[in-house]
């Protein structure tokens, strides 16, 4: 059961919808009131004492010719009237009449009849019709408040005015601008600047510059039932007073300003999260109540209706108001024959009363209409869609608040009929420099010396490194980590580097990923003599900041974006000038560049490792890379590349070679391979190669070589002919047969043979007495030779996904595999197939090795099988205690 207050609530209006009411909206509510009670008023008089009293009329015509004597009248037995006669010129005379007498009833009887039928209408509806015009100018004079398409944004507005209002940050956001300004104002005779100052020849009151308190709360009873009332402002603090004509040292309006912040309303870290959400609150309200002027156009709609209404009531009514006569002739007709009179003079006791109470409703419907007029008046006048904190209604002390439109300008226009401090609580959510300080404020709570101390790791060289993501700005506690090397800030939103960067004498690599950076000039100075490494990830090339290209110890650059974006002009994106970075190294670029950008000529004798990731975008063929004469390392990835790019002949220095994730389907294009000679890595792996050109014997130096995922059936002689080849790998391919050549490579080190169609491995490999990985996982292989146990340096051996019956107990004579249990090697096979070992083989493969106590052993020493196997000294483990690597980890 619901009691009886939570009821009668639902039926209380809005309190604070009287903060949006200026005075003629409330002063028309007050002539509504009065116009329903004169029309209750009159109704109610109406239905209790309405009626009309008649007296008949003597015809002297028809009396005549009834009686000879037309002068004598005949007296009513009832005595109730005194009949009149009519004489031929229409003038009555008070003769009685002998006519029929009536009764009492029969009076009656006709003044019913005649009220009905010779009373003019208006005289008896007019208190009904004007109730119903009152309750429909009743119903329409708060529409715009109660529609359902704007009571929805109005409730919010007054719910987030009133938080604003409440909140503490308020008062100490106001006063602190109110001081800074007071002690910022040049002296007296020195003139008055302002962005914002009036044209030249204007003279400015005094008093004008001053029209806003330093508390400028409101003492509204609407917002006060809603909010905590609150404290008393700070007082402001006055500099002391300085020598007549000289202006107070720089910085003295900040420091003043600083001391009114902290000695005035301190804020707990609860209300600062409160101020925090109410300034993304406000923001989002904006955002919804701009992009739409429906309540403006609901409240000129509703005021166009009133004035329209109260000019066509009031046009109606005075006319009818002459009908309303105290007296009346009724000619009732067949009714008035029963009774032997045609006519009957009538009287109206209600006419004179309702005359006079009409005539003031229609007083008051008048005023109402010019209060109409006057507020259409007042909207054609003022801009209401545009609003505007540097008109001087009442100034801000927040310069920096911007302006509004459509419907929240429009409610603050409404606001500020009732208080122009509510608009200036409000403008404290607005200012994007409140909330920079209140930011501020909260990162030197939270974000101190300790807690990024706590934060710092080492960076992949060693280094110590701080990483910040998802932070307003910065906070001023960073510049006191001198000893960071490596700087990663994510998603920063308004990041800003100051001067006092200089502090951080040991910043060397710096990480922005989507985060525009903005310097002021004693952090860009900084910047240009100590940093080294910047790696830059955007979203736009828009972002990409101009002050990149001025680092002059800049050794790495990386960005990563939309860099090949067409722009508005239809021309491709472009590297700014590059000439400035004279120490540039390498240069990584991730985007989807059309073809290698000519700005690479500026730096080109000093650039040593070039990276192109396109995202898989077609790379145009160009002349770029032709004068990179000096470059030692290039890799060109994702980029459609169909065949070897042109201009590598002229790169006798290129040590590595990175092509992968291409389309390349033949090498033998001239000039080919050949001219590198002192390639020693070359990569090709996720490309369509179907043969490997014999060229690549030339490549004497070579030591990797990944020809990972391609379409090759055979490898040719001249591959196993490079005596420095020490990486090959091959998974991924279409090879059945592997050459017995394989065992040509004597230094051989890993070899990656996994995905690929081979049935056996030749003897031959085993005489790579360097391997120490082999991954021959998903072949076809259904035996694992014995020779395997040659290969003692092999510590990586995965055979998984394959057909094999048992594997060989040699394998427990290979140092390397054994505890793979433990390692981050070792044995990759099923469980199955670790069952068809011997027992010793098995423990020797499976156990976990413990530390040793002494002094390491050389590689190759490992424990020999015992002579007898099968016997009880050995520990047997159950097969739960063998751990085996996930197929990713055996991966090369």
């Amino acid at each position: 059961m619901f009691a009886l207050s939570e009821l009668t609530c639902l039926h209380e209006p809005s309190s604070g919808s009287k903060l949006l009411k200026p005075w003629w909206e409330v002063f028309m509510d007050c002539l509504v009131v009065l116009m329903l009670m004169l029309s209750v008023l009159a109704g109610t008089v109406l239905l209790s004492r309405d009626k009309v009293v008649c007296l008949p009329v003597v015809d002297a015509a028809a009396t005549a010719a009834s009686s000879p004597d037309t002068r004598t009248n005949h007296s009513s037995p009832a005595g109730g009237g005194v009949p009149v006669e009519i004489n031929p010129s229409g003038e009555t005379s008070a003769r009685p009449a002998k006519r029929k007498p009536l009764v009492y009833q029969q009076y009656v009887f006709i003044s019913q009849v005649c009220y009905h039928q010779a009373l003019p209408w208006y005289s008896r509806f007019s208190p009904y019709m004007a109730l119903l015009q009152t309750l429909l100018l009743l119903a329409s004079g708060s529409f715009w408040l109660h529609l359902p398409l704007t009571s929805a944004r109005v409730e919010h507005f007054l719910a987030v005015l009133a938080k604003c209002v409440e909140s503490p940050w308020t008062t100490r956001s106001l006063s602190h601008a109110a001081l800074h300004e007071t002690t910022a104002k040049p002296p007296e005779g020195a003139g008055f600047k302002d962005h914002k100052a009036p044209p030249p020849g204007t003279p400015t009151p005094p008093h004008a510059r001053h029209r806003y308190s330093v508390d400028s709360g409101t003492d509204s009873p609407s917002l006060g039932r809603a909010t905590a009332p609150l404290g008393p402002a700070p007082p402001s603090v006055a500099p002391p007073p300085g020598p007549r004509g000289v202006a107070p040292a720089a910085g003295a309006g900040e420091r003043a300003g600083e001391r009114a912040g902290q000695g005035g309303v301190s804020l707990d870290r609860s209300d600062s999260e409160q101020a925090r959400a109410l300034f993304e609150r406000v923001r989002k309200f904006r955002a919804h109540c701009e992009s739409s002027d429906v309540i403006y156009k609901v409240y000129v709609s509703q005021t166009l209706f009133k004035l329209l209404a109260s000019g066509l009531i009031v046009g109606l009514s005075a006319p009818l108001l002459g009908s309303m006569a105290f007296t009346h002739v009724c000619h009732p007709g067949k009714e008035g024959e029963l009774l032997g009179y045609s006519t009957f003079q009538c009287a109206h006791t209600l006419a004179s009363l309702l005359h006079k109470l009409l005539l003031a409703y229609l007083l008051l419907l008048a005023s109402y209409g010019l209060l109409n007029l006057y507020a259409l008046g007042w909207i054609a006048h003022s801009s209401l869609r545009q609003y505007s904190f540097s008109v001087p209604r009442d100034p801000t002390p927040l310069g920096d608040v911007p302006d509004l439109t459509n419907d929240l300008a429009f409610l603050l226009h409404m606001a500020d009929q009732y208080d122009p401090l509510l608009a200036q609580r409000l403008s404290v959510f607005l200012s994007p420099v409140s909330e920079t300080r209140l930011l501020e404020e909260n990162l030197e709570r939270r974000w101190g010396p300790e807690e990024l101390r706590a934060l710092v790791v080492e960076d992949p060289e060693g280094g110590p490194g701080l990483t910040l993501g998802a932070l307003p700005r910065l906070p001023p506690a960073l510049y006191t980590l001198g000893h960071l090397r490596t700087l990663r800030l994510e998603r920063v939103a308004h990041a800003r580097l100051g001067a006092q960067v200089a502090a951080m004498a040991s910043l060397r690599e710096l990480h922005l990923d989507h985060c525009p950076l903005a310097l002021e000039p004693g952090a860009l100075a900084f910047l240009q003599e100590h940093l080294e490494v910047l790696h830059l990830s955007f979203s736009a090339a828009s972002e990409l900041p101009a002050w990149v290209y001025s680092l002059r110890s800049l050794h790495q650059l990386h960005l990563s974006g939309p860099l090949g974006c067409e722009g508005p002009g239809g021309r491709g994106w472009a590297l700014g000038s590059l000439r400035p970075l004279r120490r540039l190294r390498v240069l990584v670029l991730r985007g989807a560049l059309q073809r290698i950008p000519a700005e690479l000529a500026e730096v080109a004798g000093g650039l040593a490792r070039l990276e192109l990731h396109n995202g898989g975008l077609r790379l145009l063929p160009s002349g770029g890379l032709k004068r990179l004469a000096g470059l030692a390392e290039l890799r060109l990835r994702d980029c459609r590349l169909d065949r070897l790019p042109g201009g590598l002949a002229a790169l006798p220095r290129l040590r590595t070679l990175d092509l992968g994730h291409n389309d390349l389907r033949s090498l033998e294009e001239p000039p080919g391979l050949g001219p590198l000679r002192a390639l020693t890595s070359l990569t090709l792996d996720h490309n369509r190669l179907l043969l490997l050109p014999p060229g690549v014997g030339a490549l004497r130096g070579l030591e990797l070589l990944d020809l990972a995922f391609n379409q090759l059936q055979s490898l040719p002689p001249a591959l196993f002919t490079l005596p420095s080849l020490r990486r090959l790998l091959l998974g991924g391919n279409l090879l059945r047969v592997l050459p017995p050549a394989v065992g040509e490579l004597r230094r051989l080190a890993e070899l990656d043979l996994s995905e690929n169609r081979l049935e056996r491995l030749p003897a031959e490999l085993f005489c790579c007495s360097e391997l120490r990985v082999l991954s021959a996982a998903h072949n076809a292989l259904g035996a694992l030779p014995p020779a395997v146990g040659r290969l003692g340096l092999l510590c990586r051996l995965d055979l998984r996904g394959n057909p094999l019956e048992d594997l060989p107990p040699e394998l427990a004579t290979c140092p390397g595999l054994r505890g793979s249990g433990g390692g981050a090697g070792g044995l990759v096979v099923e469980d199955r197939l670790l069952r068809t070992l011997p027992c010793w083989a098995r423990d020797l493969l499976v156990q976990t090795p413990a530390p040793p106590s002494g002094p390491p052993s050389r590689p190759g020493s490992g424990i020999f099988p015992p002579s007898r196997p099968g016997s009880g000294t050995f520990p047997r483990f159950s097969t739960n205690q063998w751990n085996f690597h996930s197929a990713l980890e055996s991966r090369i």
